[in-house]
Order: C-alpha cells, then sequence, then structure tokens
C-alpha cells in the first residue's frame, strides 16, 4: 500500500521519525479505533488520530453541545449548540481529514454494541461504562484506552490483559465504584487537563498502532495540572479479578 504524493507531504512530520516512518504511517492507514465518547477527552483524541491519517474511527455517543461544553471540548463552538456531538465532530473529521472513515454511532454505547475498532479508547464520564468496555476489551483480546479527567487532574493507562501476560484489567485497578465517585460536572474540570489527557490517549494509540516506544501498559499516567506535575505508578494484575483473574488466554 503506497502513499500518495499527497499522503508523502501530510505525514512527512511522522514520516521523519524512524520510530514511525512509511511504515507506521501505513499501519495508522490500516488502523481501526473505536471511541466511546465524543466529549473533552474523545473529541481531541479523535480529531489527533484522524490527523495522524488513522484509517477508520467509530465514534458514540448520544449527547447534544451545550454551552458548558465549549469549555473544554475545544472542537465544538457556538454553532454547534444543540446538535449531536457525534454528527459534528463525523462532519469536521471528513471535511478536513478525507482519508479518514468516520463512522458516527448517534446512541450511547451499551456492552451489546459491537465495536468495529481493533483498539478501544474509554473517553467515558462514567463506571459502568468503563466496566462494560473493560470486560469487552478483555474478552474480544483488544487494548483498552483510558483516560479521565476532573478539578485539576487526570490519568491515562492502557489494559491489556487479554493478549499480555500478567497485564492488569481496569477492574484489577478499579475492583468496584468508588463510594465518594464524581464527575465532572459536579466538581468542575479545567479545559487544558482534559486537553493534556486526551492528547496522551492519542498519542498511546498511535504507539500502539505503530509499535513505538513503550506503551502505558501496567502503569498508569498522572497529571497533576496544579503543579503541572506527572507521575506514573505500577498497577498491577490482581488474581481475584472477576474480569480476568481465572480467565487468561496467554
Amino acid at each position: 500500500m503506497s502513499l500518495s504524493p499527497e499522503e508523502l507531504a501530510r505525514h512527512k512530520r511522522h514520516i521523519m521519525l524512524r520510530e514511525i516512518g512509511g511504515p507506521g504511517v501505513q499501519k495508522l492507514r490500516a488502523a481501526r479505533v473505536s471511541i466511546v465518547g465524543a466529549g473533552a477527552l474523545g473529541g481531541p483524541c479523535a480529531m489527533y488520530l484522524a490527523a495522524a491519517g488513522v484509517g477508520q474511527l467509530e465514534l458514540w455517543d448520544d449527547d447534544h453541545v451545550e454551552r458548558s461544553n465549549l469549555q473544554r471540548q475545544i472542537q465544538f463552538g457556538e454553532n454547534s449548540l444543540g446538535k449531536s456531538k457525534v454528527e459534528v465532530m463525523a462532519a469536521r473529521l471528513t471535511a478536513d481529514h478525507p482519508s479518514t472513515h468516520v463512522l458516527g454511532r448517534r446512541k450511547r454505547w451499551s456492552k451489546d454494541d459491537a465495536l468495529s475498532g481493533d483498539i478501544l479508547v474509554d473517553a467515558t464520564d462514567n463506571f459502568p461504562a468503563r466496566y462494560a468496555l473493560n470486560r469487552v476489551a478483555h474478552q474480544s483480546e483488544r487494548p483498552l484506552v483510558h483516560g479521565a479527567a476532573a478539578g485539576w487532574s487526570g490519568q491515562a493507562s492502557v489494559f491489556a490483559s487479554g493478549y499480555v501476560a500478567d497485564a492488569p484489567c481496569y477492574q484489577c485497578w478499579v475492583p468496584e465504584t468508588p463510594p465518594d465517585a464524581e464527575a465532572c460536572d459536579e466538581i468542575g474540570v479545567v479545559g487544558p487537563v482534559t486537553g493534556m489527557i486526551s492528547t496522551l490517549m492519542a498519542l498511546e494509540v498511535i504507539k500502539l498502532i505503530t509499535g513505538a516506544g513503550e506503551p502505558l501498559i501496567g502503569r498508569l499516567a498522572l497529571v497533576d495540572g496544579l503543579s503541572t506535575r506527572q507521575r506514573s505508578v505500577v498497577l498491577r494484575w490482581d488474581a481475584a479479578c472477576p474480569i480476568c483473574g481465572t480467565d487468561r488466554r496467554i
């Protein structure tokens, strides 16, 4: 699968990187990614992946754009108010990056909905959806790129329990919904932190596709916006985990 002159010019900066190069750009062209959530995390993540030349993006969201979204969901503007997030995103990505095939799913994803991506991205804002995505990722042996942000902090990781030996799944780390769990619409969130996490998620997807670097498998990246510090902690596989504790295929 050769690159056209237009594609060579468009992806020149990636081709110059020895960790990506022409073969990596071709891997990006052949990749399929499913993003659940088209808000402050999923939207910018999708924009970076489309810009990188990912061949197919599947976007899931049933929400409409509200004015309170505009503080952090930079993919939308005043002219998007009241419109479907997925439809606005699909139209924008298709116009800006015509080589990316965008599948807009205007509904709230559930465990009964098939996901077409080879890589799954958790850009949701609630624990039931996170647990359901984690189960699907593990059972289908696909990587799950996770991100979350609230207040002044955020986190990102990659869960690969279905195909990497001793890799934890999301539920190894969070066995059950924390009793004090709060969504960003309850405690607020600073916009640039969601930008930092969404771009980190896109970076992890690109690394998984191209084989560049070391993905965040078994590690959690923590970002503190107030101190502008970032640290990484190791996540361990839990043999008692109800999802992957006894269901190890590797």
